[in-house]
């Protein structure tokens, strides 16, 4: 009997292979597009889900209740781990971390490395595994570092390396180190990503901030002991904020902030580490929300619910070609389980044949997928045993309903009337609403879409206030003073009439080549009240190398040697501090230093272009190294002026690597998300906008079919080939029309909270949607038009010679 099942499907199969081929064309893109999809998103679910701790294991933030609202930190000065450990019950182990590039040397190898300055408890809360080395304690002593072992390869060319000695630069000097350890590479899905781990007390800001509460630059990590929850370490933790940081918060009582609902003006929470790589902070809270895995999962689940709508629908359409097949087993004596398995069977070959090809496909397109969607994922996210399990449960749900459907249908016929061929499904509610969620999906991603793109251009055409287009940065990573490595760039660069003007800071305008993105946050008081601003350190022609607008006032000036106490403003600190007349502001600092701003500049975009622009002060002291320098270029001849500057940084820094890039370029790094997401949708509106007019024609040839006759009177009597095109296109218009109607409001809802990220966004016009409308329903008019155009141009006598 089985046999018989798979001979008569494989007949049926090749008999009807047009439709064969668009159903298993249709399935195989969209299982290879679903696989890859997952792959991903599984990928970014999985991250920091490696480590043993990972259920007790978080990260220290702090919410500060300030006049400004609630502010979250997690930046934590050096004693507070010593601190919360001896003094706060329920701690089992905790340890600082601060990722930062280190320059190591050895022999005459010159390497810039990303390093982690760590505590030794670090190895016991997170999971990196050891493979060469003292398992149990990675870090023995200060002098001791750990590498992992493509850095022992690159260095040594061997990871037989334990014991060597490492020359690394800590501050302004350089220091013996021991290799201690040898790490497995980091993995893929890590939040934390190194080369080197060094001991924190080798940090070159620990000897001088040890005992300072308002220094903050560093995260924090504990493990709760067991049986503590979170709960409880926030309430014995309240005494402690409020001992140590007593000081700052009489100043924000003083200047109006009001306590949380617990009292409290200071509140540590714990954020767990499997969040760290979601995270947001939003009204005081942490924050992480999945936002990107899911949008592509759920991209991935409507290509396979529009493809398997269409395979659906097709089986249907497909049933009219069949009845009299169906009449003669009836009257043969078959039963409903025959013909449900005789269809069940047809749908599990289709799918089979389309899953073997889709897994063929994808493993064509993954490396060129992974270069487009710039993701480490693999196959091993989608093949552990759940997933496995979970697909091969929906194939089979999937091809009972494809395969069963239309025999229940078919099953309740009478054999009279199967037997004459007729079979009415003009209003069949089932595939009309298919039809409509189909391009519900549809009108939503081209939506989702169109917004994506607009706001993207927004982001990259935005005056940010300075000069990005030809403004080239280069990180500062050699092993020269910062500040003679500019006046070198400045010498050699200075006969070249194409470059304009050289300068520097310690911070980096967008994202830049070596992946490092940072900004700085100070407070002091001014008048009895506290003040919060962003500090900026930085070089002679600032303003001039990126166009950053003067308001009033000057820039440091190489004529002023005071410039060392001076600081430049921008508005938004101006209007913090209230004055009329800015340039008349004195601030007394640490050791009874005053400081007097001597210019305001504009607002510029100094952090991402999605943040609100805040509080600005930049200084210039050459006491505070500089980690970025920045070259102004002419216009014309972009391309020789950045060779030229390459040739310059290797001649004054022959031993680093030159990572420089233009400033437009590190801009666009910052939303690399959103255009991976905005490639993720475009991608998913096409296949699907593809799938569902697959499945539009397919059912089109069905209602042209059962209509043959209708329109064959119709054009004896007089009708147009364009009037009855139209009334057999309509209906399926009409469709479409309510999908718009459907999808327009789910789509602006969902857009809408999207946007309310970013402190400036394109305006979500009712264009984006009549658009999206639009073109579905062009597309969904030509692929409904191509078929009944045909039919209405057909010979009116063989329409009704049709029986």
């Amino acid at each position: 009997m089985f046999k018989n099942y798979l001979k008569i499907a494989w007949r049926n199969l090749i008999k009807n292979r047009i439709f064969s081929i668009a159903n298993i064309m249709g399935l195989t893109c969209a299982f290879a597009v679903a696989l890859l999809l997952t792959m991903t998103a599984m990928f970014e679910l999985s991250f920091d889900q490696f480590h043993e701790n990972k259920n007790s294991t978080y990260q220290v933030y702090l919410t500060n209740q300030t006049p400004r609202g609630a502010e979250v930190s997690t930046s934590n000065p050096v004693p507070l781990a010593k601190a919360l450990k001896e003094e706060v019950p329920g701690i089992k182990q905790i340890t600082r971390s601060l990722s930062e590039d280190a320059l190591v040397t050895y022999k005459e190898k010159n390497l810039n490395l990303d390093a982690e300055y760590v505590d030794p408890e670090f190895f016991n809360l997170f999971t990196f595994a050891v493979i060469n080395g003292n398992t149990n304690n990675p870090l023995p002593t200060k002098n001791s570092v750990s590498i992992s072992e493509e850095t022992a390869l690159k260095t040594f060319g061997t990871t037989n390396v334990v014991g060597e000695i490492l020359q690394i630069r800590i501050g302004s000097e350089e220091k013996p180190f021991t290799v201690a350890s040898i790490l497995e590479n980091t993995p893929a899905n890590s939040s934390m990503d190194f080369d080197i781990v060094i001991p924190f007390e080798n940090h070159p800001e620990y000897e001088s901030n040890k005992d300072v509460w308002n220094s903050q630059f560093l995260p924090v990590y504990l493990q709760l002991e067991e049986g503590v929850t979170t709960q409880q370490f926030e309430e014995n933790t309240r005494a402690f904020a409020n001992l140590h940081y007593a000081e700052s918060i009489e100043s924000d009582k003083r200047d109006g902030a009001t306590p949380d609902v617990n009292g409290q003006y200071k509140q540590f929470h714990l954020m767990p580490i499997t969040d760290m790589h979601f995270a947001s902070f939003k009204a005081g809270k942490a924050e992480a929300p999945r936002t990107f895995p899911y949008i592509i999962l759920g991209v991935a689940l409507v290509i396979i619910f529009i493809v398997c709508a269409n395979f659906i629908n097709m089986n249907i359409a497909l049933s009219e070609k069949r009845l009299k097949e169906i009449g003669m087993r009836k009257t043969l004596g078959a039963v409903k389980k025959q013909l449900f398995f005789q269809f069940w069977m047809e749908s599990v070959i289709v799918f089979l044949i389309a899953i073997g090809l889709g897994l063929m496909v994808s493993n064509l397109l993954i490396d060129p997928f992974k270069t487009l969607f710039n993701t480490k994922a693999t196959f091993a996210e989608v093949t552990q045993p759940g997933i496995i399990v979970l697909f091969a449960a929906s194939i089979f749900v999937i091809t009972l309903i494809a395969g069963g459907y239309p025999a229940l249908l078919l099953s309740k016929l009478s054999t009279l009337r199967a037997l004459k061929g007729k079979l009415d499904l003009g209003k069949n509610r089932l595939r009309n609403g298919l039809i409509v969620l189909q391009f519900v999906i549809a009108i939503i991603l081209i939506s989702g879409t169109l917004v994506l793109h607009g706001q993207i251009d927004f982001l990259r055409n935005k005056d940010l206030g300075y000069n990005k287009e030809q403004v080239v940065s280069i990180p500062l990573n050699g092993r020269k003073d910062s500040y003679a490595v500019l006046d070198l760039l400045r010498d050699e660069l200075s006969q070249n009439s194409d470059i304009l003007s050289v300068s520097g800071s310690d911070s980096n305008l967008g994202l830049g080549k070596d992946g490092s993105i940072t900004s700085s946050a100070m407070g002091f008081e001014y008048k009895g009240r506290g003040v919060v601003t962003n500090a900026l350190t930085v070089d002679y022609d600032y303003a001039k190398t990126l166009d950053i607008e003067l308001k009033s006032g000057r820039m440091f000036n190489r004529e002023f040697s005071t410039d060392s106490l001076s600081m430049v403003i921008n508005e938004s600190m101006a209007k913090q501090l209230g004055e009329e007349d800015p340039l008349s502001i004195r601030i007394p600092m640490d050791d009874s230093i005053t400081y007097s701003v001597v210019g305001v500049v504009k607002d510029y975009n100094f952090q991402e272009v999605s943040r609100k622009i805040k509080p600005l002060t930049l200084f210039m002291n050459r006491n505070w190294d500089l980690y970025y320098a920045y070259v102004k270029i002419a216009p014309q001849n972009t391309a020789q002026s950045f060779d030229a500057i390459k040739n310059a940084w290797e001649k004054v820094e022959p031993q680093a690597e030159f990572l420089g890039s233009f400033l437009d370029e590190n801009v666009d790094r910052t939303f690399k998300r959103e255009k991976t997401m905005a490639t993720i949708i475009t991608s998913g509106s096409v296949l699907g906008i593809i799938l569902s007019c697959l499945g539009l024609f397919a059912i089109s040839m069905l209602v042209v079919a059962q209509r043959t006759k209708e329109i064959g009177v119709r054009k004896v009597v007089g009708a147009s080939v364009s009037s009855v095109a139209l009334l057999l296109t309509k209906d399926f218009l009409k469709l479409v029309g309510l999908a718009f109607f459907i999808a327009t409001p789910i789509a602006w809802y969902f857009l809408n909270e999207w946007l309310q990220n970013y402190a400036s966004h394109v305006s979500l016009s009712p264009l984006f949607f009549l658009g999206a409308g639009l073109t579905a329903s062009l597309i969904a008019f030509i692929t409904v038009g191509s078929r009944t155009v045909k039919a209405a141009s057909a010979n009116p006598v063989k329409s009704l010679r049709t029986e």
